[in-house]
């Protein structure tokens, strides 16, 4: 069997990637191999995702406080600018049938920062002045009455004692993004015209004379093995994507490793709570925590019908996958990366001190957790669920190693494979991720896509927060594409 183009794993890289390549190069022919039984089982999934819709709203991580107090914005505005992109792409998306009906994956909802004490209101009001004067910040509030509070955060506000002070940055045009239900509709305009092969597991992948990659394909139902030839191989398998970079044998993947962080959520199981709730509402890490773990009192709209999450609750596992072995760390550790997985835990220490106190944690510890944010809370009115799995990325910097929390695209110096590794922002971020993927795979012909590029993400190349009346024309394009102008985002 011959491709020109196979993707391992139907999550939203390989979905995005396969789409892009399809309105780039409709002749080519694509091939996917997906081990589970379903798209977007793993990360996409929107009950295993910590986050729906990063774009640096609410998420505090991304804003930090130096030594001075200052602000710094950098990360907020470059993630803001790569949401932009993805939405931009969605909405052309819609326009040109690509995708379907779009309130089954995307729905406006406020975004919103939180704080409580004297420190942190203030901290959310420098971040206010820091953020508001930007143009794709524009209109974030800052309040700090408890009147208002009590009619925005209904949930929040019963029982809350307002003598400690209370800060929220709130930003009324956020979205939720349920990518699993976008993933699934990426993957049918993309099998219009591609072979999908679900329960079949890649095993190996070795490079042939000619620049090709021949692919060991499972199919785990009858145990046949398939031999696949691909002139260029995109790894979008989530946590699996290390195991098969390092099987590949290319020397960009030498010396990565992988740290995997569980994670589990309370999910509410009562009607009239969660109706008593509609923002994604986002507070400060505790000390050590991972940018995943960021609590968050956070709406979602599923089907059609609103749920309402809290969490995550870090755990440790480990699997790469949610779906995977217990064996997948120890197979991970190869003599190019010993030394750098090795140097993590010195550096790490308030890393594994959260994880350890998270470990230890009661089902009540993890109620007044929760009554940080509802104070009201009871615990009969959720129930605990399994996230999904993310594998941050240690890079080998020097004669030691680096933990990142964000995404790494590793790309073969040929161009003929690329694999994504990390977590946060993710999927957010999924097609200014898989446009870097091109470039660096496919820079012959990049250029003479670039016009239909821009024809699908009309600020390609531009960068919107210096271009106000650009931005401003392209929100409302999007909003209208994306049916999110007109509706009630309270």
């Amino acid at each position: 069997m011959k491709t020109d183009v196979a993707l391992v794993g139907a999550g939203v890289m390989s979905a995005t990637l396969g789409a892009l390549l399809r309105r780039l190069e409709p002749d080519w022919s694509i091939s996917l191999f997906e081990r589970l039984d379903a798209a977007a089982a793993e990360s996409s999934d929107p009950w295993n995702n910590a986050g729906t819709g990063h774009s640096a709203l609410c998420e505090l991580n991304y804003t930090p406080a130096g030594a001075d107090g200052e602000i710094d914005i950098t990360k907020a505005l470059g993630i803001n600018e790569q949401f932009q992109v993805s939405r931009q792409f969605w909405a052309s998306a819609v326009d040109k049938g690509m995708l379907g009906a779009p309130d089954e994956f995307i729905n406006p909802i406020p975004h919103v920062s939180f704080c409580h004490g004297a420190d942190g209101v203030e901290y959310l009001k420098k971040r206010h002045a820091a953020l508001s004067s930007q143009t794709l910040f524009e209109g974030m509030e800052f309040i700090d009455d408890p009147a208002v509070f009590a009619d925005r955060l209904p949930l929040m506000s019963a029982g809350r004692d307002f003598s400690d002070p209370v800060g929220l940055n709130w930003y009324t045009e956020g979205t939720d993004v349920d990518f699993g239900a976008l993933t699934q509709q990426l993957l049918n305009y993309v099998g219009r015209d591609a072979d999908l092969y679900f329960g079949h597991e890649v095993r190996n992948l070795t490079k042939q004379s000619d620049g090709s990659w021949r692919i060991k394909v499972r199919n785990l139902r009858t145990g046949e093995v398939l031999r696949v030839e691909a002139k260029f191989v995109f790894v979008g398998a989530g946590g699996g994507a290390l195991h098969l970079l390092q099987k590949s044998g290319i020397k960009e993947a030498k010396g990565f490793g992988g740290f995997p962080v569980s994670g589990e959520f309370f999910r509410c199981t009562n009607p009239d709570v969660i109706e008593r709730h509609s923002a994604k509402v986002y507070g400060q890490a505790a000390v050590g925590a991972p940018p995943m773990s960021v609590p968050h009192l956070d709406t979602r709209v599923i089907n059609h019908e609103k749920g309402l999450l809290f969490g995550p609750y870090a755990g440790w596992s480990p699997k790469f996958l949610k779906t995977g072995g217990v064996m997948d760390l120890p197979k991970s550790v190869k003599p190019g990366n010993l030394v750098p997985m090795m140097s993590i835990a010195p550096k790490e220490f308030g890393l594994l001190k959260y994880l350890i106190s998270e470990l230890a944690a009661s089902p009540i510890d993890r109620v007044k957790t929760l009554q940080e944010f509802a104070p009201r809370a009871l615990g009969e009115d959720w129930e605990l669920i399994m996230a999904g799995q993310r594998v941050q990325v240690i890079r080998k910097t020097g004669m030691g190693g680096s933990l990142e929390f964000g995404t790494a695209v590793v790309a073969e110096g040929e161009g003929t494979l690329a694999g994504l590794l990390g977590a946060s922002p993710g999927a957010s971020t999924a097609v200014p991720a898989m446009i870097n993927v091109l470039q660096q795979c496919f820079g012959d012909r990049f250029e003479n896509w670039r016009p239909t590029l821009t024809e699908m993400i009309p600020s390609f190349g531009r960068t919107l927060n210096d271009e106000p009346a650009l931005f401003s024309e392209l929100w409302d394009w999007t909003n209208r594409s994306l049916q999110l102008t007109g509706r009630d985002s309270e």
